[in-house]
């Protein structure tokens, strides 16, 4: 991630939170004084984030940060919103609370935070992404999820998260894809390069059969973009109409008009064929004979 992206990111988390205090401030609510505080809590009063935009948490990178907590301790607070009663709802820092409950703690440091719905997410996305933890489909879901469920429209979306609409437009259509070309932008098999020129392809198997060959071949972006640009004008030709389909085709139309009724032609390559004239009565089949006969 750039630095301009990260201070972009950055600058959104300082506004969320700017906003929570200010919220706070101007209702005088009573349990103010215990918001935005830091202070330990028992680790089985926390439970995860439903609004989690990472799926995934890489196995060897969670036992690197229990080693480091065992060594140092948690350096940063957990954030959390209080649930009700005693329970407390993690809005960042899962990584960090999953490997204390592997080593056992009873207590970790957390940092409280008043969030709604809306907001929780919003802080889960913006941190993650700052992070550089999630994969292009967990974004994906995460701003789709944004849309949705705190319907939000396009341009919101890109000013509360300091991006360009045209990007986040760019990671939404990840999400049609079909599943196997997700499932390998989300393992790295293939880049988010990649994945945005399968986007352009329509139909679903053969995004799945560009797939194969650009694992098969190890295709670059550039050499995908070639092949699908070619095999795209090959069958483009193959599609276009014969000449003497065409030629067939008006004749046809013309019998038709003439005879008053839908003439149907059929042949092969050879020129063989047959000719149908259908009539639905005896005075149309007359009518019809009238009309070749003068003819």
């Amino acid at each position: 991630m750039s630095k301009s992206n990260k201070k972009e990111v950055g600058k959104g988390i300082r506004a969320l939170l700017s906003n929570i205090d200010k919220k706070e401030k101007a209702k005088s609510h009573p349990a103010a004084s215990a918001l935005n505080v830091s202070r330990e809590l028992p680790i089985k009063q926390i439970e995860a984030n439903p609004f989690q935009p990472r799926r995934e948490f890489d196995e060897e990178q969670l036992e690197e940060l229990v080693t480091s907590i065992s060594t140092h301790g948690i350096i940063q607070p957990i954030a959390v919103r209080k649930l009700n009663g005693k329970t407390y709802q993690i809005i960042s820092g899962e990584r960090r609370w999953r490997a204390a409950k592997q080593l056992k703690l009873e207590k970790v440091p957390v940092h409280i935070i008043e969030a709604d719905d809306q907001t929780m997410l919003e802080m889960a996305l913006l941190e993650n992404i700052q992070r550089a933890d999630l994969n292009p489909i967990e974004i994906s879901i995460s701003y789709q999820r944004l849309i949705d469920e705190c319907a939000l429209t396009h341009e919101e979306l890109s000013s509360r998260l300091g991006k360009k609409r045209s990007s986040i437009s760019n990671y939404l259509r990840l999400l049609k894809l079909s599943p196997s070309v997700q499932s390998a932008l989300k393992s790295s098999q293939i880049s988010l390069g990649h994945a945005k020129v399968l986007g352009g392809v329509e139909r679903i198997e053969m995004q799945t059969m560009y797939l194969g060959e650009i694992l098969t071949n190890d295709l670059s972006v550039r050499a995908t973009e070639s092949l699908i640009k070619n095999r795209s004008t090959k069958n483009a030709a193959s599609q276009s109409p014969n000449p003497k389909d065409a030629n067939l085709e008006s004749l046809k139309n013309q019998l038709s008009e003439y005879l008053g009724s839908k003439v149907q032609i059929s042949r092969n390559i050879k020129g063989i064929g047959t000719m149908k004239i259908p009539f639905s009565s005896d005075d149309e089949l007359n009518d019809i004979i009238e009309a070749i006969m003068d003819k």
